[in-house]
């Protein structure tokens, strides 16, 4: 017999969880009450730990290790599993923002289909980044009355050419 830390109530051993202690058989709280703390305070807790990460996300050693991480094989593998599975996920919601997309920017779907089209049958050739060289870039338009006629950036360099000179003309 034992009695539990929690309600008092004086009880068989076999109401009491095994421990791993060396010198503990049996916890000090009967299962019940252990079962009550851990339902009651999964919730709390779970809050302190989201909010606990979400904290410490941002830190600059945390940023650069899930930088480095996403550039290895694994990291590139647990990507696009992710993307996957969200597409999947949300597959009426993406076709509606693609629609809406189209409907908003014509100009720009229009030529950026063209672009497409033109890479996939060899008549446009996909370069490097004409700025620092990045082998993996994407048309950029300055004129989107001439879909044809784009110049290549890697995502970064794009970013910042839209940063410094708005939007390409009839967009």
């Amino acid at each position: 017999m034992r009695k539990c830390t929690k309600c008092y109530v004086e009880q068989p051993l076999e109401n009491f969880y095994r421990t791993a202690r060396k010198n503990e058989t049996r916890s000090h709280k009967c299962k019940e009450c252990t079962k009550f703390d851990v339902s009651k305070n999964r919730a709390d807790k779970m809050d302190y730990y989201r909010e606990y990460d979400k904290s410490r996300a941002m830190n600059p050693d945390r940023v650069a290790a899930r930088n480095a991480y996403q550039k290895t094989e694994a990291g590139i593998v647990s990507t696009k599993k992710a993307k996957a599975k969200y597409v999947e996920l949300n597959r009426d919601k993406i076709r509606k923002l693609t629609k809406d997309y189209r409907k908003n920017h014509p100009n720009k779907s229009k030529a950026h289909g063209k672009v497409a089209y033109a890479v996939k049958m060899g008549d446009l050739t996909r370069g490097a980044c004409e700025v620092c060289g990045e082998l993996k870039a994407h048309g950029h338009h300055d004129d989107y009355s001439k879909p044809l006629d784009v110049r290549w950036l890697c995502s970064q360099c794009h970013s910042d050419w839209h940063k410094e000179n708005g939007e390409g003309l009839n967009a």
